[in-house]
């Protein structure tokens, strides 16, 4: 294992406008020891041309075609399983992150041995809440604040490979935000970097770079979060990027609420909503 080296999963799939703008932007972050790992999944072919542009750039170490749409969790094992690094990232396709993103963060897991996944920030200035995140900002070794949480976004993170210890691979139940969570009840602290690293979610309707200008402009490039939500309007979309801001700011910290009964009486309180016919909304 190489000390101090980070491997970056990169997953492109049908935003060939977005593909090129990320791509382009992680690869003028990264130094010497930054390696860029790309799975292209399905047969999109604008996009996968767009994916082989930068197959030959010395900061790409590795480049995967898949014929089919595997997902988030496929790729994400082969990064895990064949990387070498001492720290492992992923940087979505949407995204644009600010320079020296990636050394802040590893500079922040070389100081706190507690730290175990740091993100971040993906939602724009006017959704923080200094009040609401109050309670949850926290300083630690080498004077490194975070936002604590148990999950961050699975974009823009830096984690330690230590975090796989107890588990090396996303099994098929598994979500990124679920893999999180179990890291932080064995103690590892997770959270977004603070004061924040923020980075450019270009399906934000605010992002001078997003495709999304209208209803229809929705209905064309539809983002799965907005599809999983049953999301119909560009309104909407907005509203629930906002909820989700405010959900990360305001969520427990306790450990209790992530174990034992706590956790099966929100399970429970969800599905009777959905009996009732609500919509359910989550991040």
């Amino acid at each position: 294992m190489s000390r101090g080296e980070i491997d970056i999963l990169v997953i492109t799939y049908n935003r060939p406008e977005y593909t090129t703008l990320a791509l382009r932007r992680l690869l003028e972050t990264c130094d010497k020891t930054m390696r860029v790992w790309i799975w292209h999944n399905g047969g999109h072919a604008e996009t996968l041309d767009v994916a082989r542009s930068f197959a030959s750039h010395p900061r790409v170490h590795r480049f995967h075609e898949s014929t089919e749409n595997l997902g988030l969790r496929e790729p994400t094992n082969w990064l895990w399983r064949e990387a070498t690094g001492s720290y492992l990232s992923k940087v979505d396709d949407d995204c644009l992150l600010p320079d020296g993103w990636a050394q802040r963060l590893r500079s922040a897991h070389e100081d706190e041995p507690r730290f175990g996944i740091l993100g971040c920030w993906r939602f724009c200035p006017e959704d923080f809440d200094p009040v609401l995140a109050a309670r949850k900002i926290r300083t630690f070794g080498g004077g490194h604040r975070v936002l604590q949480n148990f999950w961050v976004e699975g974009s823009g993170y830096l984690m330690k490979r230590a975090c796989l210890a107890s588990r090396a691979q996303l099994r098929p139940r598994d979500s990124f935000t679920s893999f999180c969570i179990d890291r932080a009840l064995e103690g590892w602290v997770n959270g977004w970097y603070f004061p924040f690293i923020e980075q450019e979610h270009m399906d934000d309707p605010r992002s001078p770079h997003s495709l999304l200008r209208s209803d229809d402009d929705l209905r064309r490039y539809m983002p799965l979060s907005a599809q999983t939500n049953r999301v119909s309007s560009l309104q909407e979309w907005q509203a629930q990027l906002r909820r989700s801001a405010r959900i990360v700011q305001s969520a427990s910290i306790d450990r209790r609420d992530y174990r034992g009964w706590r956790p099966l009486l929100r399970r429970a309180r969800q599905r009777m909503q959905r009996l009732l016919g609500r919509s359910e909304r989550q991040w």
